[in-house]
């Protein structure tokens, strides 16, 4: 029953920022012991984990995206969201939201956004 959706802009330009939205419904994300978390697909490749949150606000960031990347909430809302500075056409992917219980593997998915970076 729970849903995630991405939203945000499908074509980002090399150098800005990339910002996308995941709205949750039919649970919150502040339920005790879920994640939440960003993970992209670039075209070819396997499944990268970027960053998540707990739900208690904690944040954490691959290593690789760290500097770039940052995760924030917006609990009245229901959401979380992504900003990924500095992009190249390297960070083209499809963009997922997902969610977990602690411990388990990702049960909740969007259905992905493709972003696209170019000029």
């Amino acid at each position: 029953q729970v849903q995630l959706q991405e939203s945000g802009p499908g074509l980002v330009k090399p150098s800005q920022t990339l910002s996308l939205t995941c709205t949750v419904s039919g649970g919150s994300i502040t339920t005790a012991n879920y994640g939440w978390s960003w993970i992209r697909q670039p075209p070819g490749k396997g499944l990268e984990w970027m960053g998540g949150l707990a739900s208690d606000g904690s944040k954490y960031y691959s290593p690789s995206l760290k500097s770039r990347t940052s995760i924030s909430r917006d609990t009245s809302k229901n959401q979380f969201s992504l900003q990924l500075n500095s992009v190249t056409p390297e960070d083209t992917a499809v963009y997922y939201c997902a969610g977990r219980m602690r411990g388990t593997q990702y049960e909740y998915w969007g259905q992905g956004t493709q972003v696209t970076v170019s000029s």
